[in-house]
């Protein structure tokens, strides 16, 4: 079953089990996925679907912050329930040394492909074929970290 159809199956049972709350943020992620589809004529796969819901919790993270800076606690819990929602459906994230290991790996790749040592100023490159190979797997924050330490390094 791809994760296209069992969000669609969890919003069912949701409706069933008349949970409000649950329903109303699997009803927000599949409009955000229909969106995607109708804007770019294309059928999401489980990559593009990770990553609608990888940019719809960013969306939670930055609202909690901002609603906690407001003294706004009952929005910002709001936000973390619907977040713990959207948690359910991405893959297990990898660990910081999981993260820094593949990053070296890619690295140590692309430098024997272009034929010179790889450095800062080919931070571009790196990050193009890290998000390819990490998707969804890693927060892109801590890869961005893994990289420039790569680089540096």
């Amino acid at each position: 079953m791809s994760l296209k159809e069992q969000i669609t199956e969890d919003m069912k049972t949701a409706m069933r089990a008349k949970d409000a709350e649950r329903l109303g943020t699997i009803r927000l992620l599949l409009s955000a996925m229909k969106q995607k589809e109708v804007d770019e004529r294309i059928e999401l796969d489980d990559v593009a679907v990770v990553a609608i819901v990888d940019k719809l919790i960013k969306q939670r993270k930055d609202s909690i912050a901002a609603f906690e800076q407001a003294a706004r606690q009952d929005l910002a819990d709001k936000e973390k329930a619907e977040m713990a929602v959207l948690l359910a459906y991405l893959p297990a994230r990898m660990s910081a040394e999981e993260v820094t290991a593949a990053v070296q790996t890619i690295v140590a790749e692309l430098g024997e492909e272009m034929g010179k040592k790889v450095g800062p100023g080919d931070m571009g490159k790196v990050m193009g074929a890290v998000k390819a190979q990490l998707a969804g797997k890693a927060d892109m924050g801590q890869v961005s970290a893994a990289v420039k330490a790569a680089l540096a390094g």
